[in-house]
């Protein structure tokens, strides 16, 4: 880090460095603002397809959820990371 005068402080990052800053925060930024995610955004970080087994990951409450409606359910980000995280240990 470079110092010009006394207060300005210069960082220099290799371009895909400085992308995955941005894709790191972007994400942490979507995280703390929406913790709550649609069925498509869940299998999505998932990495299913079937509705089955996202049904089978709530009813063993590997997931956490909330029911809006009979037909809107929205899915907590964090528990899908944490069970994704137990899954690669």
């Amino acid at each position: 880090m470079a110092k010009i005068g006394n207060n300005i402080n210069i960082v220099c990052l290799e371009s895909e460095a400085l992308k995955v800053l941005i894709k790191k925060l972007a994400f942490e930024i979507s995280n703390e603002i929406h913790p709550w995610i649609d069925e498509k955004e869940a299998m999505g970080m998932l990495r299913i397809k079937s509705k089955t087994t996202l049904l089978k990951y709530k009813a063993l409450d590997y997931i956490e959820y909330r029911k809006l409606s009979s037909k809107h359910i929205l899915y907590n980000r964090q528990s899908i990371l944490d069970f994704i995280e137990k899954q690669n240990k």
